[in-house]
């Protein structure tokens, strides 16, 4: 396995493609980062679970909170959505529902790494603000 700042450069070089400051964009710790694709938020994290060799970038974005009532239709919606996507998955996460791919480093391209942040960035934005409108109407969208 190769040292995770490989990774952390090509992840850099992906988000100064889209024009954007990778300094601007670092997280608290290394392999962390946070950038903007529309209303929505796009994570990256890459990591290597302690005691193995194996290393993770995952990249995720916060679509909608979870709301209080209606979560039959609420939960089906989001499951027929998340039939519609490629490379990519909504998941649960305490309250909020997000856009969610992980893969391992190994073979990692700049190329795919690229059409994976667009892909999450591309979803989120997307589906952020039509289910906020639909689950909690006149309540400002989360940041």
């Amino acid at each position: 396995m190769e040292n995770l700042e490989h990774y952390y450069e090509i992840i850099e070089n992906c988000i100064r493609s889209l024009s954007v400051d990778p300094a601007l964009c670092r997280g608290e710790k290394p392999g962390q980062w946070d950038l903007k694709k529309g209303s929505a938020s796009v994570w990256i994290d890459v990591w290597r679970p302690e005691g193995t060799s194996e290393g993770y970038i995952q990249a995720m974005a916060p679509v909608v909170k979870v709301p209080v009532t209606g979560q039959e239709n609420f939960f089906r919606e989001i499951l027929e959505i998340n039939h519609q996507l490629y490379g990519v998955g909504m998941t649960l996460f305490e309250d909020w529902v997000y856009v969610k791919t992980v893969r391992e480093l190994n073979d990692l391209s700049q190329s795919e790494t690229l059409a994976m942040l667009n892909r999450i960035g591309h979803y989120a934005d997307e589906y952020d603000d039509l289910l906020q409108s639909k689950y909690h109407p006149g309540s400002a969208p989360a940041e």
